[in-house]
């Protein structure tokens, strides 16, 4: 019996070794075309860049959502006097397993790699996939400064509601997250400051166009009946809500 469990435990390190290994190869190949990706980027070759970047990133293995840490308490006896594992509950979920040194090291390339994609895809105007490439690798890093600071250029540079409103909560995470006396922190706050009126004004902009659709909507069904939504008036009632009105 110890014999057997010391065999598996054996087994398991040779793999968990040869798991490791492998991933060690796959970064020295990502990091070679990372080097070239950069030499492109600097000659402003923005597109062979980026294919040179996406074929590092093709290099390395895909991210895992590592198992949860399961509370061993979950375990029950059953009517025979088994141990059984129940479905575990929300309070049941620990934290996720921490990764190893090379697991760091992998998820530290892979931002790396897709936050270069996303300043690719700035120099070539395509804010909307830059935007996808920052969010990326602030899954493998949330607190990667230069993913969090493309993101939010590019969300500024799509202009909507929605863009705008991520672009400020960029903006709030790297004035929690830059050290007191980086130099970024004055353009940080400058630039959060600048972005809230046009957070709002989008969101004026987006709610007019948004309810004169619904109104052109309305008019052509209550079309029918001769009537049209002008019929209809909406009233403050004094209790924070609306009464409406009908008039012809």
């Amino acid at each position: 019996m110890a014999s057997s469990a010391s065999q598996q435990a054996t087994q398991v390190g040779d793999s968990r070794e040869q798991e490791e290994a492998h991933i060690k190869g796959c970064l020295r190949d990502s990091e070679a075309l990372k080097v070239d990706g950069t030499d492109l980027f600097r000659s402003q070759k923005w597109s062979e860049a980026l294919a040179t970047y996406r074929a590092a990133l093709g290099r390395l293995p895909k991210r895992v959502i590592p198992p949860p840490n399961l509370d061993p308490d979950s375990e029950s006896d059953d009517e025979n006097g088994e141990r059984q594992r129940t479905e575990p509950t929300n309070d049941e979920l620990l934290e996720p397993l921490p990764l190893s040194d090379v697991e760091l090291e992998l998820a530290k390339a892979r931002a790396i790699l897709n936050a270069n994609i996303g300043a690719c895809h700035v120099k070539m105007n395509e804010h909307s996939d830059a935007v996808k490439a920052c969010t990326e690798a602030l899954v493998d890093d949330p607190r990667y400064v230069k993913a969090l600071q493309r993101r939010a250029t590019s969300n500024e540079n799509l202009s909507t509601w929605a863009s705008l409103s991520s672009a400020q909560e960029d903006y709030q995470t790297l004035l929690k997250i830059l050290p007191p006396d980086s130099p970024q922190i004055r353009p940080t706050k400058r630039a959060l400051d600048s972005v809230k009126p046009r957070a709002e004004a989008a969101q004026k902009r987006e709610t007019a166009e948004m309810l004169d659709k619904l109104k052109g909507l309305g008019n052509s069904i209550l079309g029918n009946f001769g009537l049209s939504t002008d019929n209809f008036k909406f009233e403050p009632n004094g209790q924070g809500g609306y009464s409406m009105n009908f008039s012809k």
